[in-house]
């Protein structure tokens, strides 16, 4: 099993927004809720490789800053075209304030 990678302060993301998390080479976006949970996808979008961190975060929610493309960020599905395959998504949670996901 992964070991836990620190990301930021859970106050470094606002409610319901996203931001960038580059690691070991790759580009993740982790993403806050409203109710304060902490979710994790690949950075970028699967139709051209564009940085979801760009995007915006609506409910559960990412649009593509490029082409308006949405996917579901708790589960990585894909909703609206033109983006048809799903994210990669990944352990997120909050361990005394600080938001950790499982690589």
């Amino acid at each position: 099993m992964a070991d836990w990678t620190r990301v930021c302060a859970l106050d470094d993301i606002d409610e319901e927004d996203v931001i960038r998390f580059d690691h070991d080479g790759r580009t993740f976006a982790v993403y806050r809720d409203l109710d304060g949970g902490v979710y994790c996808t690949d950075g970028l979008c699967t139709h051209e490789q564009v940085h979801l961190a760009d995007g915006l975060v609506m409910d559960d929610t990412i649009e593509c800053p490029k082409h308006n493309g949405r996917f579901n960020y708790k589960t990585g599905a894909p909703l609206r075209s033109p983006v048809c395959v799903a994210l990669a998504t990944y352990p997120a949670r909050v361990v005394d304030g600080e938001v950790e996901v499982q690589l």
